[in-house]
């Protein structure tokens, strides 16, 4: 893993390959260990940066004063990029739906594409059941330590109110543990959590702010997965309306986390993607 330092503080990510750079994303409490199914499914000829949000499963606290609510982590992104000096970016949006907001906040020059995976959007934040019990938990006393302990048990974690609704397959124990153990044992790192989940989300801004995507210059492929519970299809929809250049596919038989269940044919429709686009940029 390398290191990049942010006005917030230090930001892991893994950089695999060379080309043109496609940045993959996560959600709360993930890391980038959730491309890793997916990573050798992927095309050569391009650069795959995977940064480690703080949101919870990053490892490495920042700094005290950092600004980690929503919108402090969508400018903490934007950072990210100009401090590796990224032209010309694909981003690869999952489960978190901050990243969406870079046009919104006018810091999205250095996007040239982007693939859009269920993730938040419109008023979904936090998205569905999980993603209010998991910002709940994270108010009650203990619950921040509780609920990764809770996540830990096979068949808990299978449930609704956990990630039972995030995958089809089952997750395994060791990717649970590696995203839990963070919060489990650095006070840095709950802090920091709990500054993003402590966020105010107001509707229409949140609306708006996704609306800004009309004005988003470059193309977009968006892979939504139709049957999952948790970010609604419909918005899959909207969304590849509402960018002027996008084209909508679906993954079939898979959940939010569609890296997960469907590697391979995730892989396939990014390379396609990216493939794509390389070959009208060359003409």
């Amino acid at each position: 893993m390398k290191r990049v330092e942010l006005p917030a503080g230090p930001i892991e990510y893994a950089d695999d390959g060379e080309g043109r750079p496609v940045v993959l994303l996560h959600g709360l409490s993930m890391d980038e260990s959730l491309w890793s199914t997916t990573m050798p499914f992927l095309p050569d000829g391009f650069r795959y940066l995977r940064p480690v949000l703080p949101l919870g499963g990053h490892r490495i606290p920042m700094r005290p004063d950092a600004d980690l609510s929503l919108n402090g982590l969508v400018n903490l992104l934007a950072d990210f990029l100009d401090a590796l000096d990224l032209h010309d970016a694909t981003l690869v949006h999952s489960d978190w739906g901050g990243s969406l907001f870079l046009t919104a906040i006018g810091r999205d020059e250095r996007v040239g594409s982007m693939v859009i995976l269920p993730c938040e959007a419109y008023a979904n934040f936090p998205p569905g059941l999980p993603g209010r019990m998991a910002t709940l938990a994270t108010k009650l006393p203990g619950g921040i330590t509780l609920a990764p302990r809770l996540i830990r048990v096979g068949w808990l974690r299978r449930t609704p109110l956990l990630f039972g609704w995030m995958t089809r397959k089952p997750m395994s124990d060791d990717l649970v543990r590696r995203w839990t153990e963070p919060s489990l044992t650095s006070a840095g790192v709950r802090r920091d959590l709990e500054k993003y989940t402590a966020t105010v989300f107001d509707s229409a801004e949140l609306i708006r702010h996704t609306e800004a995507l009309s004005g988003f210059g470059g193309e977009a492929l968006v892979l939504w997965s139709p049957t999952n519970k948790v970010m609604p299809p419909e918005h899959g929809r909207q969304l590849s309306d509402l960018i002027p250049q996008a084209r909508y596919a679906e993954i079939r038989d898979a959940a939010v986390l569609s890296m997960l269940d469907q590697p391979a044919e995730v892989a396939r429709e990014i390379g396609a993607f990216l493939k794509a686009l390389s070959r009208r940029s060359a003409g």
